[in-house]
């Protein structure tokens, strides 16, 4: 395919809410510019873009696809993105490259919550927007009903640029308002009339000298009207609506139509490329191919990247020897020397390159603005199910993390598990799948442990005597401390009142050492000692029998007595949580925060009718309020999450907890 100039390129994101038929329709595009023979179907897993095994598992996409197809002179290039919130990731590269969006909108479904996020997504970056009502050879579907939908959820600018022929399993073909076709349908001639006169009442609010004709003629003229729709679209003024049926590949040819006539090339975008300037391309994925190994996309911004040749990593300060350059169709490759500005690409094997880096040359060197990945929001803890994944197991999740930066792997020292976080339980199981069929890795997903706390609830005064004796050299130690509760010592603190030498001072530290491995074990039910202090004021020793190891023993095992005279008290960690909801769920999401034993801390009304709740909750109650959340405002609310600081552990729960430690103790 190709070569092609900065100019005939299009980049466009296909964006969606999960199971509007995205993929679908990018696919009836392939098909109908003839870059593939045969259309695939998303339930039969033969799709260009879904060919990951996830996908095709799932019959949805799991991960971004690119998908060139070269239509009236132009390239153009579809990033097809997942439309299920789990995979944002990989849909914000996409936006982050593409220099506009297709919005696919389901006929029978309207905006749904997935179509209301990408939309506020796209509109953040200033991406401009073509949306394409899919589906329409459904039952009970009526396209100028969602348009005006379209029109009433997402803003007035967004209009009928066709009108459909037929309707439900007779739609069959659609009609472009502009330019007017020589013949209209007797069957669509009411609709396409209604349809044209709001498009030019659209198009003339955009420009002044329009709108004084248009309201001393009463009408424009196709020619009068194209050039100014396409900056109003390039600016973000104005949103066609496109009718199709993917499946029976109604409406693509259109739809390329639309995306060549009024989406702006690389040179028009809103972050422009320069053709002549000095070489910088943007990393905006990286993907670990089981069979090339590493795989880098790229778009170049500025320049020309050449295959076989060096460039310099500006973020890294480090040279990358590039191989040869790719043009990704789907899981396919096709080989090609150059990539010029504007266009998307792949390499194998970069060393250094992570994603959101610059290449550059070492001369001009340059770092372009990356991409804002989210903060994760659900955690598992993974395991390896044999011993013979232990040792891939990181270097697995590791790399997968690096492919997905949406994506975090990391070891919590206080309950040493391995915490796996992502945008969700799909999200997790995905990577779960991933691993294995990438590396060979099979992982287990279970709930983390609670990071629980152990402290003294009041204080308390413990004797303790190590004796041994056997015969020969014997050992002795005996000490007596006091335990005390403390504020504001995570690592407990220790203390000496001894006096007269009963205690010999080589000891003390021995003491100490003992009583910190303790606190370091956990007494009741193996969680670290904290806000605790622990004072030695008295003991003896034996000349002979005695040593520090005895004195290390003996105060291990007195503070396990001070916890078991004492009054040990569990501290579970207490989240701060904030919540952005919309208001009408506003009252359901405080219910069902009392019901997780949270505590309202305050509401902030916002400007769009949204409100920010604050909140303090226990971790054990939300540590699945990702899915929670999500299920209780259908996906429209987000929130954020971190340990504010730690509470008493209620009584009845305190028992719960030290019977599953001594469980597993005895497991």
């Amino acid at each position: 395919m190709g070569p092609f100039s900065t100019d005939k390129l299009r980049n466009v994101v296909m964006l969606s809410h999960s199971g509007a038929g995205k993929t679908s329709l990018a696919e009836a595009m392939l098909f109908t510019s003839g870059s593939i023979s045969r259309m695939g179907k998303t339930e039969e897993g033969t799709t260009t873009g879904d060919y990951e095994p996830e996908a095709v598992k799932r019959t949805s996409s799991t991960q971004l696809s690119i998908l060139p197809c070269a239509w009236n002179g132009h390239k153009v290039t579809l990033l097809d993105s997942p439309g299920y919130f789990d995979f944002i990731g990989d849909a914000l590269s996409s936006m982050r490259v593409a220099d506009a969006a297709v919005l696919v909108v389901a006929a029978g479904s309207g905006v749904e919550v997935g179509t209301e996020q990408m939309w506020s997504a796209l509109r953040r970056q200033g991406l401009p927007c073509i949306i394409v009502v899919n589906k329409l050879d459904r039952e009970n579907t009526d396209f100028m009903a969602t348009v005006e939908e379209l029109r009433n959820t997402l803003g007035r600018e967004c209009f009928a640029l066709q009108v459909p022929v037929g309707q439900d399993h007779n739609f069959k073909s659609v009609v472009n308002i502009l330019p007017a076709p020589a013949e209209i349908p007797a069957e669509a001639q009411d609709a396409y009339e209604q349809a044209r006169e709001a498009l030019i009442e659209s198009i003339a609010e955009t420009d002044d000298d329009l709108a004084t004709k248009w309201l001393e003629e009463g009408t424009l003229t196709d020619d009068e009207m194209l050039e100014p729709l396409r900056r109003a679209v390039i600016n973000g003024t104005a949103v066609p609506v496109l009718a199709a049926s993917a499946t029976q590949s109604v409406g693509a040819a259109e739809a390329l139509d639309a995306i060549v006539a009024l989406a702006p090339s690389p040179l028009e975008a809103q972050n422009p490329v320069e053709a002549d300037a000095a070489l910088a391309a943007l990393a905006f994925k990286t993907s670990a191919d089981p069979y090339v190994g590493k795989l880098t996309y790229l778009k170049v911004y500025s320049g020309t990247l050449n295959s076989n040749t060096e460039v310099y990593n500006a973020a890294k300060e480090r040279s990358e020897r590039l191989g040869q350059l790719f043009v990704p169709m789907g899981k396919n490759q096709e080989q090609v020397a150059s990539l010029v500005a504007g266009e998307i690409g792949a390499v194998g094997r970069l060393a250094e390159t992570t994603t959101g880096d610059t290449l550059s040359t070492r001369d001009a060197a340059a770092q372009i603005v990356g991409i804002d990945f989210p903060a994760p929001i659900y955690t598992m803890a993974v395991y390896p199910k044999t011993k013979g994944d232990t040792d891939k197991m990181g270097s697995a999740l590791a790399r997968l993390a690096e492919e997905d930066p949406s994506l975090h792997f990391v070891r919590d020292q206080s309950t040493s598990e391995s915490l796996l976080s992502g945008m969700g339980d799909a999200h997790l199981d995905v990577m779960v799948q991933r691993a294995q069929r990438k590396f060979g890795v099979n992982l287990l997903l279970q709930t983390p442990k609670v990071p629980y706390r152990e402290t003294i609830g009041g204080t308390t005064r413990v004797e303790h005597r190590h004796k041994q004796q056997s015969g020969g050299h014997g050992h002795f130690a005996h000490i007596l401390l006091r335990v005390e509760p403390t504020d504001g010592s995570p690592e407990g603190e220790f203390a000496t009142e001894v006096v007269g030498g009963s205690v010999p001072k080589e000891f003390i530290p021995a003491v100490e050492k003992g009583v910190r491995r303790a606190w370091a074990e956990g007494i009741v039910a193996g969680f670290p000692v904290v806000d605790t202090k622990a004072v030695l004021y008295d003991g003896s020793y034996h000349p002979v029998d005695s040593a520090s190891m005895d004195f290390e023993t003996c105060g291990y095992f007195a503070m396990k007595k001070a916890f078991a005279e004492g009054s040990p008290v569990l501290l579970e960690p207490i989240m701060l949580l904030r919540v952005n909801t919309p208001d009408a769920y506003t009252g359901e999401l405080i219910g069902d925060l009392n019901s997780k034993r949270g505590r309202i801390l305050g509401m902030i009304p916002q400007d769009d009718g949204r409100t920010v709740v604050e909140a303090n909750v226990p971790l054990p109650e939300v540590q699945r309020y990702a899915l929670d959340l999500r299920s209780l405002t259908q996906g429209r609310a987000t929130f954020t999450m971190e340990v504010d600081h730690y509470e008493p552990l209620p009584g009845n729960l305190t028992q719960k907890v030290v019977e599953q430690h001594k469980a597993g103790a005895g497991a």
